[in-house]
């Protein structure tokens, strides 16, 4: 019996691929949130497609990614309901802190 072993060989992450990832993880958790109809829900599904676009780009652009948070807290402030606005203010949150990490150091 033969085993194979697949080695490999893996590039250290760098800062913007450790962002990127952690804004996906975010973004995905954002849409599980999103159940049911709620009045704004046309500017966080427009928001949706916008930051899905940008997130298919295989370049970071940083500025893009703050600017874009930076709508999703204009996207909270029309959310009327206040649940809804709780939860999408925790997703701003953590979107922040994902614009912050830093790759590990190899």
């Amino acid at each position: 019996m033969t085993t194979h072993s697949i080695h490999e060989e893996k590039h250290p992450a760098t800062d913007s691929e450790v962002r990127k990832k952690a804004v996906r993880l975010v973004v995905a958790h954002l849409k599980k949130k999103v159940t049911g109809e709620f009045p704004g829900i046309d500017y966080l599904a427009s928001w949706l497609d916008e930051m899905e676009d940008l997130m298919v780009e295989e370049a970071f652009d940083i500025r893009e990614y703050h600017r874009m948070h930076r709508e999703l807290n204009s996207v909270i402030e029309s959310t009327l309901d206040e649940a809804m606005r709780d939860s999408l203010r925790n997703s701003w949150f953590s979107m922040g802190k994902s614009l912050e990490k830093k790759a590990k150091p190899m």
